[in-house]
């Protein structure tokens, strides 16, 4: 699934990247700590990994999209 997500945060010592997980976590309702950026780190790409049971994020996911 791909998502587009615009952060206001500089690019510099990580503060974009943890800008994007704290909106995906408060957008899916979970905890930060539940998503890990996998690839991308200095990339305007990301992949996340978002920890949790597959139906119920698919459902936010979906909800969020609508």
């Amino acid at each position: 699934m791909l998502l587009k997500a615009r952060v206001t945060a500089v690019p510099e010592k990580g503060k974009a990247n943890k800008a994007l997980i704290a909106l995906v976590a408060k957008s899916l309702g979970i905890a930060k700590s539940s998503i890990d950026l996998v690839s991308g780190d200095t990339s305007r790409k990301k992949i996340l990994r978002i920890d949790g049971d597959p139906e119920d994020l698919i459902g936010k996911l979906e909800r969020l999209l609508a």
